[in-house]
């Protein structure tokens, strides 16, 4: 992911020092959605997203148990701190960004030598969906990222610089005020309305939008020639422009989820969206042929 500057170093490290990292006590292994993370011959599944990935017990470390390499988090600016929840009415002190995002991450990345997952070369996805006003919470979220700035992938004049974390700020996106920052610790994500223009793919990395806003086909039934066609182009406009494509919205329900994730991996979709991390991680590790390798290299245009 964003090989736009130079690579980093791949730290190898044994998996056997790293059976359990930095879970909390009471995160002991079980079967299903409850895996522990850095499991021993775990596999870190590069198109594994978790929507909403804080409504789960543990938030962040199911995900991470399960190899996913992408996670979402709500946030509401509240009296000065990035409060994690859906809705407004959610909101619960200590539930912090801080708490639950980037502090295990730092504290992953310090255990991992380098990296999320020990070994790993690519930067883990972090899906910031701002709630609250845009430019106010932005600017406080600013300020928590640059805290963090060792670990995140960095955003300057002279380029981009991966780090072991990328953050992508989505929602309520401030996109004059992103554009006019000369260093930035996270990028814009954009919508299919950003497909195929002049966007630099250094501030929008990543397509993201609502399925049922531009498809009909919910997985009942073969999907439509056209719709096929139409996601299969979505994908490549993208891939051509170095960004990464998402979707929003795709059915949650068996088997009409596996379906949709099939035609989503057979059109090449960088990232598949779900709340049923179990099932994701199954799916994947059975049908996706390179299941740990990017699928585009982020930010470098390959079109004329």
């Amino acid at each position: 992911m964003f090989r736009i500057a130079q690579s980093r170093t791949a730290f190898a490290l044994a998996a056997t020092c790293f059976v359990v990292l930095a879970l909390p006590a009471s995160a002991s292994s079980a079967a299903g959605e409850r895996r522990p993370a850095h499991a021993t011959g775990s596999t870190e599944l590069e198109r594994a997203h978790a929507h909403n990935d804080y409504e789960h017990d543990r938030p962040l470390y199911d995900a991470l148990g399960n190899g996913f390499k992408s996670v979402e988090a709500d946030v509401w600016l509240v009296d000065g701190e990035l409060l994690v929840a859906h809705d407004r009415e959610d909101v619960r002190d200590g539930r912090t960004l801080e708490s639950l995002y980037l502090a295990p991450l730092r504290e992953l990345v310090k255990r991992g030598g380098g990296s999320v997952y020990p070994g790993d070369p690519d930067p883990f996805t972090l899906l910031i969906d701002i709630k609250s006003d845009a430019v106010e919470t932005y600017l406080a979220l600013h300020r928590e990222l640059r805290r963090h700035q060792q670990i995140l992938t960095r955003f300057t004049p002279g380029g981009v610089n991966s780090g072991a974390v990328t953050a992508i700020v989505s929602g309520n996106r401030p996109r004059q005020l992103m554009e006019q920052q000369q260093v930035r610790y996270a990028a814009y994500d954009g919508r299919l309305s950003d497909l195929g223009t002049s966007t630099d793919p250094a501030l929008v990395p990543l397509i993201s939008d609502n399925w049922t806003r531009h498809f009909t086909w919910q997985g009942i039934g073969p999907m439509p020639e056209a719709e096929r066609a139409k996601l299969s182009a979505i994908v490549a406009t993208a891939h051509a422009n170095g960004q990464r494509v998402r979707f929003w919205a795709t059915p949650e329900v068996a088997p009409q989820r596996e379906a949709v994730w099939q035609e989503l991996l057979a059109a090449q979709v960088d990232y598949i969206n779900t709340d049923h991390l179990g099932a994701l991680r199954e799916f994947l590790l059975s049908q996706d042929p390179q299941p740990t390798q990017p699928h585009v290299s982020w930010g470098s245009s390959t079109a004329g």
